[in-house]
């Protein structure tokens, strides 16, 4: 049936941020969370780095420690759990977000995350227009 195969594995390569809107990015780009990580704390000790800016997308990783003071974003916003645990508020509406969740937040709704565990770390992909999508 519908049994699914792993991919080949392909060689991964940290592509620096990239200075301009339009950057291309050929043939993609690939993080390890490693790599990524290695970035942290941002250039203010911040919690976040971001790793790739290209038009409206902008793609970062975040490990909140202690506590998470994120404010409402003005793009849409999707994470994606790397490592650990956490409870996730999303507009009041609690969820656990584990490994492998994908968690979507609508530009300017309220959000965090909050009982995380100790390495807890999600990419994070900011997109389309500020006030998100119609």
């Amino acid at each position: 049936g519908g049994e699914l195969k792993p991919r080949p594995a392909r060689p991964t390569q940290l592509l620096e941020r990239y200075p301009a809107a339009d950057a291309q990015l050929t043939p993609g780009f690939a993080f390890s969370l490693e790599q990524a990580l290695r970035k942290l704390p941002g250039p203010h000790g911040e919690p976040f780095a971001e790793l790739v800016r290209r038009g409206s997308l902008s793609i970062e990783v975040f490990a909140p420690q202690g506590e998470d003071t994120q404010q409402p974003h003005a793009q849409d916003e999707l994470y994606v759990v790397a490592q650990g645990e956490a409870t996730f508020d999303n507009d009041g509406t609690k969820t656990t977000a584990r490994r492998g969740d994908l968690l979507f937040v609508a530009a300017g709704v309220a959000h965090h995350f909050e009982n995380f565990s100790d390495d807890f770390v999600v990419w994070v992909i900011f997109y389309g227009p500020q006030g998100g999508e119609p």
